[in-house]
């Protein structure tokens, strides 16, 4: 398939700027795939479709606050650094995106904080923005973090909210967050509230989680017109022996398994049998899905309703068939939902 069908016009104004009050009642639109029928109903509805024994899978990974604003040495520039990876925990190592980046240069010092204590030192030049710092800090390792952390601030992507408010911090986290590594949230989780999963144990749905580290890869710009030349950035994906038993016992037995979102559903896809099992692993994964695409594991999946031209809306394209979404993407548009991390939520069964 190409870029270009994917694209869409998109007014800014329906990209939500912050959640709706209840986690667990924005809108959610319902596609049956094998019709193309769609239902309107709330989130909290999502459990009607599924019944005892099915098993949601979702992603446990914690946003941290990735965004730094810090200083170039001698010219005083302002700069701003995102936060990607660790890379040596002893060393302090770190793989960036610096903006801007033609201003930077190995062996730069940059300094973070009101009284510039943080002091990190360019070292690698990875990608035309990327960058490799080390951070210059003689204290304990737990110490360092903190206070890198305490300089950071919640990365909700700047199409979304020039600014993140205190309110954020809360906001792009899911409930169950355990995990830390991820630079950005998985958004279909966001929706789930301690009620809700409250409501699945009244129904006896089962719940399992794994670990996909959202990166920013999600949201950068494709820039080929033919999708089987993009490539994905990695992010790494830990599924558990005890989470690969539970996913594999419910394809067994014949019950639904519903995927949380993109990252969700591009891990169960990365590393299964032939006999259509997942297999536990601790693995990066670069797996980019998009029309067509035959599933192996999942029989549902949630998401948000995403920007023109992104890879997740080519995600959700593959798994309800491309007419289908992109109908309710017009149908979304038509009947005023919303766009984005903190926007409505789409299922298809």
């Amino acid at each position: 398939m190409k870029l270009s069908q994917f694209d869409f016009e998109l007014p800014q104004e329906r990209i939500a700027k912050e959640p709706t009050r209840w986690r667990d009642e924005c809108r959610l639109m319902v596609l049956h795939k094998n019709t193309g029928e769609i239902e309107h109903r709330l989130f909290k509805d999502i459990i009607d479709y599924f019944g005892k024994r099915d098993l949601f899978v979702l992603n446990d990974t914690k946003v941290f606050p990735a965004k730094l604003y810090g200083k170039k040495e001698k010219t005083g520039a302002e700069i701003m650094v995102f936060l990607l990876r660790e890379l040596s925990r002893e060393q302090k190592l770190w793989d960036v995106i610096v903006e801007p980046a033609r201003k930077i240069r190995i062996g730069n010092k940059l300094y973070f904080g009101e009284d510039e204590s943080m002091v990190a030192e360019v070292i690698d030049n990875t990608t035309s923005r990327g960058r490799t710092l080390r951070f210059l800090y003689d204290g304990p390792y737990e110490e360092f973090k903190q206070a890198l952390f305490a300089l950071g601030k919640t990365p909700v992507p700047e199409w979304v909210k020039e600014e993140p408010t205190p309110e954020d911090v809360e906001n792009f986290q899911t409930i169950f967050a355990e995990k830390e590594g991820a630079v950005s949230a998985p958004a279909a989780g966001l929706h789930f509230s301690r009620e809700l999963f409250n409501r699945m144990i009244l129904k006896d749905i089962d719940k399992t989680f794994i670990t996909v580290h959202m990166g920013i890869g999600h949201f950068r710009q494709v820039d080929v017109e033919d999708l089987s030349k993009h490539r994905m950035d990695g992010e790494r994906m830990i599924i558990s022996p005890e989470s690969a038993e539970r996913i594999n016992e419910a394809k067994h037995t014949g019950h639904k398994v519903l995927a949380v979102g993109v990252t969700v559903l591009r891990a169960l896809e990365t590393y299964t049998t032939t006999n259509h099992e997942v297999k536990s692993s601790d693995m990066w994964t670069n797996k980019f899905i998009f029309p067509p695409y035959q599933f192996s594991i999942a029989d549902a999946f949630v998401s948000n309703f995403h920007l023109p031209e992104s890879t997740m809306l080519m995600c959700e394209a593959a798994f309800g068939g491309y007419k289908n979404v992109m109908n309710a993407y017009q149908v979304a548009l038509d009947e005023g939902y919303r766009f984005g991390p903190y926007g409505d939520a789409l299922l298809i069964i």
